[in-house]
């Protein structure tokens, strides 16, 4: 891949089924250049990035799904927020499953001259209620994803 521009964050593409997640029936992939030297360097970097109103938009979203018995977390890889599933140094997998939709995401340190980070999001929707869900939550996660990557990229 050739490098990319200083914090410039692409859509890559994404095939499924996904070994994250073989279920999965939804997911994106996002790309930037990084100095990270792990996968766990990157997500560190990336951690508590969200702020104002991502962070609102997740406490609103934590409320409502208290209301309807869905798990609540944040924006954070393991205590917290995502459980991490498995890691490498080139791959942390973080993710839960719930009773509308499974959740994973992957941090990918793509190694070479010019190193790159991808966080690859899979979800595996569960009936209407998941199919809803991924509908209304995904133009603000892709709008998030990409705002934490931009500024956490090279």
């Amino acid at each position: 891949m050739p490098h990319l521009r200083s914090s410039a964050v692409f859509s890559t593409p994404l095939h499924l089924p996904h070994p994250a997640l073989p279920s999965a029936d939804w997911g994106d992939s996002f790309i930037t250049p990084t100095t990270a030297t792990t996968a766990r360097m990157a997500a560190d970097g990336m951690v508590g990035q969200g702020g104002g109103w991502p962070e609102r938009l997740l406490a609103l979203r934590n409320r409502l799904a208290r209301l309807v018995g869905l798990k609540t977390g944040g924006f954070t890889l393991g205590d917290g927020g995502f459980p991490i599933l498995s890691e490498t140094p080139d791959e942390i997998v973080a993710g839960l499953d719930d009773r509308h939709l499974d959740f994973r995401i992957v941090v990918t340190l793509v190694r070479g001259p010019s190193p790159d980070l991808r966080v690859t999001t899979l979800v595996a929707r569960h009936g209407l209620a998941g199919r809803a869900y991924i509908a209304l939550i995904a133009p603000f996660h892709r709008r998030i994803l990409r705002r934490v990557m931009a500024r956490h990229a090279a």
